[in-house]
């Protein structure tokens, strides 16, 4: 395992914040707080949806990436993240096509939708963990807004086939949730609470 990307010059034993994590919306929001940070893909395999309740997979999920970097870089202090979508009782992943993800939101429509956001924060004098919920409420849509929708925005890298930063925002009736940036993939109200007592926001 190594450093993937660094957002700011920095050397192996100088390393202070990193976030462990594969995906670029988690490097975007959490660029927002303006901190130093480095980015490390966990080497770990994430457990299957339906192997435990939703609650339990996704802390699973979130604590198993920090642990995994926090192994390589112990002196650092690591932030985790991981998200699944309920809808009915159902799991919902990302679609990785346009037809899945066709499939996913004829599936929401009409419907109300939880995320669960893990997030973690590791380090020498912190050891935390919270799941974050946001709840979204679907319009009723017609296979002609799915599929426009579905051509501008191109969300098949995304749970839930939508991007709520992006023109996803017009497929909602309503949005209920303390911190809607859990919606994109890190909570960050909850980790700007968590980092401020460090000094470092």
């Amino acid at each position: 395992m190594k450093i993937e990307s660094v957002t700011h010059e920095y050397k192996r034993d100088k390393l202070d914040i990193i976030l462990a994590s594969s995906s670029t919306y988690r490097k975007q929001l959490l660029a927002r707080l303006q901190l130093p940070f480095s980015v490390c893909i966990p080497d770990f395999k994430e457990a299957r949806t339906g192997s435990m309740p939703p609650a339990e997979l996704v802390q699973h999920n979130t604590l198993g990436k920090a642990h995994a970097v926090r192994v390589v870089y112990p002196q650092a202090t690591i932030i985790a993240s991981d998200q699944i979508v309920v809808c009915d009782g159902t799991v919902l992943g990302k679609p990785g096509n346009y037809a899945a993800a066709s499939e996913q939101l004829a599936f929401l429509s009409g419907k109300s939708v939880d995320f669960l956001t893990g997030v973690a924060l590791l380090g020498k004098a912190i050891e935390r963990y919270e799941t974050v919920r946001f709840r979204v409420y679907f319009r009723h849509l017609n296979a002609a807004e799915i599929d426009t929708y579905l051509l501008a925005d191109q969300p098949y890298d995304c749970a839930g086939s939508f991007k709520s930063e992006a023109l996803g925002i017009s497929l909602f009736s309503r949005m209920q949730g303390d911190d809607p940036s859990a919606l994109i993939g890190l909570p960050l109200i909850t980790l700007s609470g968590w980092l401020q007592p460090l000094g470092r926001r």
